[in-house]
């Protein structure tokens, strides 16, 4: 085993305390923060153990935001047992079949499973927000600000982030003026947060990862899923995806645009995480996505509501290092 996948000290004694004593502990996924997860075995139970390790990580949201899901009707996993003070939680386990490798397998699916991926969006998008801090113009501007703090650095080039964030104030108001109602943004929603589960309903779809959850305009995870980081989503998928939540959601004019601005400052975010994963975790990996990521942004920004940002970024980074400034680092 991996050392940054031992269980964490006090693993047995929480499972024993919880009813699972003697099970065993096995590595399963590793994580972008600082959370891990290890699936627990005990006779023919299975559960995951998510170790959310105070003061790096608070379990708590993650908690409210399941609870929230669960009792509005979609599958989030259940929480078995809780142990705040330690970061450790045991859920349910909703086994092995992602989205992002079922489609990949069997490509054929991939229109109706995203399909069904977009209609769960839709029912979500109906319901009132959850009672959570909202998704405004502070968090867009620090969010897309991650560019110009982590990559521009990263990639030798000196830009001037005051204009950059004045071209931001210039669009993100077709977000916040939106006609679109206030809903729960999930904020991770994409192929490899998304679970296939054996259930009849919830569109037998699994939720994971929404810990970080606000309260927001509804194309943001929409963008989260057909833009997304780790895998191709082809354009035509994303336009007939687009296009099948705009019909079943009755979405206002506006729409589009407000997706194009969400998507430039997603993409823009994900650059700057990506780059501080590598730079400050030791995580060069993430360095690979950063050519999907500069395409999609290229795309959003292309939309006559991103002039301002599209023009800052003709006026201060080069095309040609766009794509492949850290492809060097990647290779490390």
């Amino acid at each position: 085993m991996v050392p940054d996948m031992i269980p964490p000290a006090g693993a047995n004694d929480f499972l024993a305390s919880a009813g699972w004593t003697d099970a065993a502990i096995l590595p399963l996924a590793g994580d972008a923060s600082f959370r891990r997860y290890f699936r627990v075995v005990a006779g023919d139970r299975r559960a995951v153990l998510m170790d959310a390790p105070p003061p790096h990580e608070d379990p708590g949201p993650f908690i409210a935001i399941a609870e929230h899901l669960c009792a509005t009707g979609f599958a989030a996993p259940g929480i078995i047992a809780r142990d705040l003070g330690a970061g450790l939680v045991l859920i349910e386990d909703f086994g092995d079949v992602r989205l992002k490798e079922y489609v990949e397998a069997v490509p054929q699916d991939e229109v109706p499973v995203y399909a069904r991926a977009v209609d769960l969006l839709v029912d979500l998008h109906r319901l009132p927000a959850a009672e959570l801090p909202p998704y405004d113009r502070a968090v867009y501007r620090r969010e897309a600000a991650l560019l110009t703090e982590w990559w521009a650095p990263a990639a030798g080039i000196t830009v001037d982030p005051h204009a950059y964030e004045k071209a931001w104030d210039a669009v993100l108001p077709i977000v916040e003026q939106s006609a679109s109602p206030v809903v729960t943004v999930l904020r991770d929603y994409h192929a490899e947060n998304i679970m296939l589960i054996d259930r009849d309903w919830s569109h037998g779809l699994g939720l994971l990862d929404f810990q970080d959850a606000l309260a927001g305009h509804p194309a943001y995870d929409l963008v989260s899923l057909l833009q997304d980081a780790r895998r191709d989503v082809l354009p035509e998928v994303e336009a007939a995806m687009l296009a099948r939540y705009r019909e079943r959601s009755d979405a206002p004019n506006d729409f589009d645009a407000a997706y194009a601005v969400l998507g430039a400052q997603r993409n823009a975010k994900i650059i700057g995480i990506f780059t501080r994963l590598w730079q400050r975790d030791g995580k060069p990996r993430y360095l690979s996505y950063l050519p999907r990521m500069w395409a999609l942004l290229e795309r959003d920004l292309a939309h006559p509501a991103l002039v301002p940002v599209a023009e800052w970024v003709a006026s201060n980074i080069p095309v040609d290092r766009r794509h492949d400034a850290l492809a060097e680092m990647a290779a490390v």
